[in-house]
């Protein structure tokens, strides 16, 4: 087990993009979404969401790195919704945690952890009132340890691909 001295939790910088999208489209298939089901040019995607969310989001990504190798990342900003927003922001305004990935052979030593803790901070100081995300399976003791709490979000499948 590594010990906290040899993770560095460090604020990504634009040139960790590319590999921030890497871990992205990992997350996805360590989560049996298969390639096929996975946009050819994911990697422009992630790029474009990024900057677009740096622009008006105040995104936020953070890199962990264990001798110096980046072994995973996190990224967060303040959530657009999914309707209009028309609550004043001191009353709600969540911030989405999102990319949350460690690779597989860092995994189980705190790293994810100290990545979703790091966003946290960052939601907090850009005025955030709630902390959302989408857990995956291995995520969810992670979240809730850090006192999330399962949300009223309700799902139906519209194919039967999904």
């Amino acid at each position: 087990m590594l010990t906290q001295q040899l993770i560095h939790i460090r604020t990504a910088i634009p040139q960790d993009d590319d590999l921030i999208a890497t871990h992205f489209y990992q997350m996805w298939l360590d989560n049996q979404v298969p390639e096929t089901a996975i946009a050819p040019h994911w990697k422009i995607i992630v790029g474009q969401f990024i900057e677009q969310a740096r622009r008006e989001l105040d995104y936020q990504a953070l890199v962990a790195e264990v001798e110096g190798r980046v072994v995973g990342s996190a990224g967060c900003q303040r959530f657009a919704g999914p309707y209009p927003n028309i609550l004043q922001s001191d009353y709600r305004c969540d911030g989405y945690i999102w990319g949350v990935y460690v690779e597989p052979p860092y995994r189980n030593q705190g790293i994810a952890t100290a990545l979703t803790q790091q966003t946290i901070a960052h939601l907090r100081a850009i005025g955030c009132t709630h902390a959302v995300l989408n857990a995956s399976p291995s995520g969810k003791p992670i979240y809730s340890r850090l006192e999330f709490v399962e949300s009223n979000l309700m799902r139906l499948a519209l194919s039967k691909s999904v």
